[in-house]
């Protein structure tokens, strides 16, 4: 678990001063002496036979020897006043750059900069695997890890020489895992929290197994020349740092042990604040990555690419989210939104919103409609969030794009010659306002024409407004579009990401293109057929012609029972004409639409039944069939193997 962070000082003539981080940088103060090192303020030189004076009026006056024993009294009390000074500002310096760390290898790097060589010579730093986070109970036996941001031991010397001073040879070296038994003194010193020197009891046996040297005890530092410090956080044990000097370096004294336990409580503050970012961090992520779609769709006639990027200035979710949803009759719904606001409570919203399209899609309502009981819907889940949504339908057999806005940015069409246009959807209010008044907007999709939807992240920055980052955009994909090839979706989508450079981004971009290929009108045959008892041989006829024309002979005898099931089943409860669809693409689909909202359901019919077999027959020779409400009745499809062998899959 825990992992090791050593850190070790360099020798020669350098010495361990301890800087203030922010003088340091500004070069306005002389480093103050470390904690511990003995070193003492000097006041002004005395004759030996004078003993202390001091000078007043501009004359030397002799004091007696009672005046000179409070001199030096007063004196000594200087002296530690200067020390605890010193202590008090390492303390300042080295917990403000122990809290500068964000994450969990930062925090441990900053306490090796503080400890090492100011206070130590060596800093080990093991952590329990896995951290314990709050209320959390870190399993029995414990495992520690050497926790390396840095496989190199970090090396911060006071004095800076031209090269830097070599390495004392046979340095000490970690275990990188330690097994801590719950009832072992390892696991009763972590939990009791305070930093105990290596010459208590135990002690030295536990510093060996965490140094790796349980075989060569020779190797652990004696006496007090070693710190075993417990990194507790709130409320509980997360591993421990060992501070180590070497044998040209003063002992640690009662003072350091209270230095060593304020770096460890500062450290272990910062684990915990480390871990629960980085846990918040990962719930953050995965949140946003099941709100969007794993992987988008394959409808026929059309090619899909999206991107979505987080927002550079926080690690935050966001609202923005993107769909693709095929409809029915191998339509594609294609769908683009954006909730106010970076926070959990957007990404759930948004998650709430993009199910409601989704179960909306499913009714094959106008894009109109949908976003109308969107905007009901959202109401009901609170007026202080609002969104904007931008829904487009995508009929590859007509090429015809019917699109409605609810407040967001238009989409850009990229045209096959190059040129772009912004389509002019009217805006319409945003969705959770309840002001309503959306319109469908039909138009013309051309084959080999790609629509861009996009959110405000793209194309709005500190730097570039709308307007701007839109004319941006344009620019970008008509240099795309200018080749004698069209760019890939893939590489499309890429260089739109680029419409704000390097610049930083305020907001999340989710991003959808869709390139037009449209379905040939050759390999479509459509009929409307009144519902009555001759209508399904009449639909047999039909198919079998069709499918000859095609080229698709072996399928004759197959297709035509299996159309004539599902049209006898329509002609029963239509009171409308019929639909009758038949599509080649990669496979060869069959679309059977009445005005009845009754979807069949298959059922396993017994012998004394005259009917309920047709679907069940469906099931048998059709690849995959299934049943779509839709807003003026249903539709029943079926699809078979152009190679005329079916998947038993």
């Amino acid at each position: 678990m825990t992992n090791h962070f050593g850190a070790e000082r360099g020798t020669g003539d350098q010495t361990a001063g301890v800087h203030d981080p922010a003088a340091r940088r500004r070069g306005r103060e002389r480093p103050a002496p470390s904690p511990g090192s003995g070193e003492r303020v000097q006041s002004a030189p005395v004759r030996p036979d004078e003993g202390p004076c001091h000078r007043g009026g501009g004359r030397a006056m002799r004091v007696s020897g009672a005046e000179a024993a409070v001199g030096r009294a007063k004196g000594a009390g200087r002296d530690a006043a200067g020390q605890q000074t010193d202590r008090l500002r390492y303390l300042d310096a080295a917990t403000r750059e122990i809290a500068r760390g964000m994450n969990l290898d930062e925090t441990l790097r900053e306490l090796c900069r503080a400890a090492v060589p100011a206070f130590a010579d060596l800093a080990f730093v093991h952590l329990y695997a896995p951290l314990p986070v709050g209320d959390e109970i870190t399993a029995s036996p414990g495992v520690l890890r050497l926790r390396a941001t840095d496989r190199a031991p970090v090396v911060r010397a006071a004095a800076h020489g031209p090269r830097p001073a070599p390495r004392p040879a046979g340095k000490v070296k970690a275990a990188q895992v330690v097994r801590a038994a719950a009832d072992g003194l390892l696991a009763r010193l972590l939990r009791a929290g305070r930093p105990v020197f290596g010459d208590l009891p135990g002690v030295r046996s536990v510093v060996a197994e965490l140094l790796g040297a349980t075989d060569t005890p020779g190797a652990v530092p004696p006496g007090r020349r070693l710190i075993l410090a417990p990194l507790h956080g709130r409320s509980h044990a997360m591993g421990s740092v060992v501070l180590v000097r070497g044998p040209g370096r003063a002992d640690f004294t009662g003072d350091d042990l209270l230095v060593a336990s304020q770096l460890a409580t500062h450290t272990a503050l910062g684990i915990h604040k480390a871990v629960l970012y980085a846990r918040e961090a990962s719930v953050a992520d995965t949140l946003q990555r099941t709100m969007l779609p794993p992987s988008l769709p394959e409808p026929t006639g059309v090619a899909l690419a999206s991107r979505y990027l987080p927002s550079s200035r926080t690690a935050q979710v966001g609202g923005d989210w993107y769909d693709a949803i095929p409809l029915p009759g191998n339509r594609v719904a294609l769908v683009i939104g954006d909730v106010m606001g970076h926070s959990m409570t957007s990404a759930a919203i948004m998650g709430q919103l993009r199910t409601i399209v989704q179960t909306l899609a499913g009714l094959d309502l106008p894009p109109d409609e949908i976003l109308h009981h969107l905007d009901e819907q959202a109401e009901r889940l609170g007026s202080e969030h609002t969104a904007t949504c931008l829904y487009a339908m995508y009929d590859p057999v007509l090429h015809r794009l019917l699109v409605s806005n609810a407040g967001h940015l238009p989409p850009v069409l990229l045209h096959p010659d190059g040129s772009t246009e912004i389509l002019p959807v009217p805006p319409g209010a945003p969705i959770g306002v309840g002001a309503g008044g959306f319109e469908s907007t039909e138009m013309h999709a051309p084959a080999g024409a790609t629509l861009l939807l996009y959110t405000d992240g793209l194309v709005e920055s500190r730097d570039s407004d709308v307007l701007t980052g839109v004319d941006r955009l344009r620019a970008r994909l008509r240099s795309a579009g200018t080749g004698s090839t069209p760019a890939a979706l893939e590489e499309l989508c890429d260089l739109a990401l680029g419409t704000l450079g390097s610049g930083g981004r305020d907001d999340d971009i989710a991003l959808l293109a869709a390139r037009f290929e449209g379905i040939p009108p050759e390999t479509v045959a459509y009929w409307y057929m009144a519902p009555r008892p001759q209508t399904a041989r009449q639909a047999r006829r039909l198919t079998r012609r069709t499918l000859h024309a095609w080229g698709l002979d072996s399928l004759v005898e197959s297709t035509e029972l299996l159309v004539s099931e599902v049209v006898a089943n329509a002609v029963r409860f239509a009171s409308r004409p019929i639909t009758l669809r038949l599509l080649r693409t990669d496979v060869l689909r069959c679309e059977v639409g009445d005005d009845s909202p009754l979807v069949p359901r298959m059922r396993h019919a017994r012998l004394s039944d005259e009917g309920g077999r047709g679907l069940f027959l469906v099931d048998q020779l059709a690849q995959r069939w299934g049943a779509t409400r839709v807003s003026v009745g249903k539709v029943v499809w079926f699809e078979q193997s152009l190679s005329g062998e079916q998947d038993p899959g």
